[in-house]
């Protein structure tokens, strides 16, 4: 008897919706393509810097997510 794994297939729908949200938001396809892949970002609190009028570009740098320096 085969198993199905279904993490990938899953894992692409989940950055499929996040992209078509980001999208409908008013993100162009390329930079919701790049940020849907990264669950570093917090989709809902983009989407409403966007809403309140902050262009998708800015939006994305506010909310980066900040890369921990390894100690030296």
């Amino acid at each position: 008897m085969q198993t199905k794994t279904t993490a990938v297939p899953a894992l692409e729908q989940v950055v499929r919706w996040r992209r078509e949200q980001l999208e409908g938001s008013g993100f162009a396809p390329a930079l919701a393509t790049r940020v849907a892949g990264n669950t570093d970002y917090d989709l809902h609190a983009l989407v409403e810097l966007v809403e309140r009028g902050c262009p998708p570009e800015f939006a994305v740098r506010i909310l980066a997510p900040v890369e921990e320096k390894s100690a030296a």
